[in-house]
């Protein structure tokens, strides 16, 4: 008796396990959705901050959907993985996440992100102006959409892949470049302030590329906060490219500057803040500026730890959510 109820038993489980098994054949497609942030990245662990922020607000804002960080650069990732592999960094590092330490390519990010079930993706750059690494994204964005199936639709690797627009904005007639580059002059008020404080003159000190003409964007950014902010000279410089520093002091000495307040237009003051625009190299800005007569008060804090700049990252994910008729939250 009990040998016949065992395998009752079993031949139920199986009857139970096969029907389960034939109603996945019946499977319906449910979109799942995750935003990736594509940074360029730092290797200097104060300067994670200005990154770190983003991610913070971003999930404050879309507290239900994954928010995962990927990192642009070759050099700076492969410089975490080294660093992952080495027990006396982590201990004397605790407060380094495990996602910064284990970063990885926005690709390997989406695939991952893919692995898990998640078709649905944002790919939000904290990049500040449209350069070579923003295109780059576009081109990965574009690639992964084309990716199809023999089988049905619904079997495709992505249902959306979107990429939001970098700090100061992009090309195209939805969201005019000129609105975002007036938005990001208005939450700068406060380095605004500062240099009104000092009595000096506003320099930014940003990226740029030999090879891309994004100086248009910087010039158009400091024209503008020239306009909403009269009693203060601003101007930016990048670098690499134009305009050089060079071109920076020239515009200093036309308003006859004697005095600045420095400071980085980029996310992180990473080692180009720490180096390039600070250090104690001659050929640093500061030493330069100095060297030329000006009186120079450094401000080593990126712009992606003031809040409002970080928002504007959310806000532009927010906005290629919408589009793409995405619901994040």
């Amino acid at each position: 008796m009990k040998s016949r109820m065992f395998f009752f038993t079993v031949a139920v489980l199986f009857l139970c396990t096969a029907t389960t098994s034939f109603a996945s054949g019946a499977w319906k497609v449910e979109h799942k959705n995750a935003i990736v942030l594509a940074m360029f990245g730092t290797t200097v662990e104060p300067a994670l901050q200005g990154l770190l922020n983003i991610r913070t607000k971003m999930i404050e804002k879309y507290p239900d959907t994954p928010v995962r960080i990927a990192f642009t650069s070759n050099i700076i990732r492969k410089k975490w993985q080294h660093r992952a592999e080495d027990p006396a960094y982590i201990k004397a590092h605790p407060e380094i996440p495990s996602d910064v330490l284990h970063v990885k390519t926005p690709l390997a990010t989406i695939a991952d992100l893919q692995n898990e079930g998640y078709d649905t993706i944002v790919v939000q750059p904290t990049h500040i102006a449209m350069g070579e690494e923003y295109l780059d994204l576009a081109t990965y964005v574009d690639s992964l959409m084309r990716m199809g199936t023999l089988k049905k639709p619904k079997y495709k690797p992505f249902h959306k892949v979107v990429l939001g627009r970098p700090a100061l904005g992009t090309y195209g007639t939805d969201h005019p470049y000129a609105e975002d580059i007036m938005t990001v002059a208005k939450v700068l008020a406060p380095d605004v302030e500062l240099a009104v404080q000092e009595k000096a003159a506003l320099v930014y000190m940003g990226h740029g590329n030999e090879y891309f003409p994004s100086a248009g964007a910087y010039l158009e950014l400091a024209d503008r906060m020239r306009q909403l902010y009269p009693e203060v000279v601003t101007a930016i410089g990048n670098v690499e490219g134009f305009p050089a520093l060079e071109d920076v002091m020239d515009t200093l000495k036309l308003y006859g500057v004697k005095k600045v307040v420095l400071k980085p237009c980029m996310v992180v003051a990473g080692d180009h803040a720490m180096n390039d625009m600070a250090g104690p190299e001659a050929d640093s800005w500061k030493s330069v500026l100095e060297k030329n007569g000006f009186e120079v008060v450094v401000v080593k804090r990126g712009l992606g730890e003031q809040d409002a700049f970080a928002d504007i990252f959310v806000n532009h994910a927010a906005d290629a959510a919408k589009d793409a008729g995405i619901v994040l939250k």
